[in-house]
């Protein structure tokens, strides 16, 4: 893995218009500074790679926005030693930042490319996040209840599998719509309650049910 001076010199721009933005979790904030994004990306794509911008990865997906990944990151409110299920593992990014924080990273992604990919990038950076291939719809109740639950791609509604993985006091993060979606967080407040605040739109890929392929 290539690291140069001048990637870090990126990374320490993106992270100061990060908090222009309005981040303030410094735990994130150093996670993204840590983190060669340019690992992640084609090496087409690799000269945009501390923009902050989206970017096509393998499978039709993307790669996400950094302030999108450090606002959810933030918006999780967990700790290091925290266990935090991550649905949509996508490039690897997000749950790279999560484990760079020290979180205990669960992992699922229902495209086998993308599941392979992000192996290969979690073996390069060495972190070792749990992975799981299959359907993120019905979570991962053998290893829940979970302190954090991060969705990072678009979901038509909010699947019940993932309120149930939980802990009381635990937040899913979840961005909540079709064509455009709103940043939803639940919070379990105690064994039956709920409680949902909503922090803007926001533009995810789908969220995909169905066989995995």
């Amino acid at each position: 893995m290539i690291d140069t001076l001048r990637h870090k010199g990126l990374r320490k721009q993106l992270v100061n218009e990060l908090i222009g933005k309005g981040i303030k979790n410094q735990e994130v904030l150093n996670a993204i500074s840590a983190i060669p994004r340019h690992v992640f990306m084609d090496q087409a794509f690799e000269r945009f790679a501390y923009q902050d911008k989206a970017f096509p990865i393998a499978a039709g997906q993307t790669i996400s926005q950094p302030y999108t990944v450090a606002f959810q990151s933030e918006l999780l409110e967990v700790n290091k030693g925290d266990h935090v299920l991550e649905v949509g593992t996508g490039s690897g990014y997000q749950a790279s930042v999560l484990c760079e924080m020290g979180i205990k990273v669960f992992t699922i992604e229902r495209q086998r490319e993308l599941y392979d990919k992000a192996q290969h990038f979690f073996e390069i950076l060495k972190y070792r996040p749990f992975q799981k291939f299959g359907d993120g719809y019905k979570g991962l109740p053998v290893y829940g209840p979970f302190d954090g639950i991060v969705v990072t791609c678009g979901a038509p509604y909010v699947p019940k599998a993932l309120l149930s993985q939980l802990k009381v006091g635990g937040k899913l993060v979840i961005p909540v719509g079709d064509k455009e979606q709103v940043m939803t967080r639940i919070t379990r407040v105690s064994e039956k309650e709920f409680s949902k605040k909503e922090y803007g739109n926001f533009k995810f890929v789908p969220f995909l049910k169905g066989k995995n392929h």
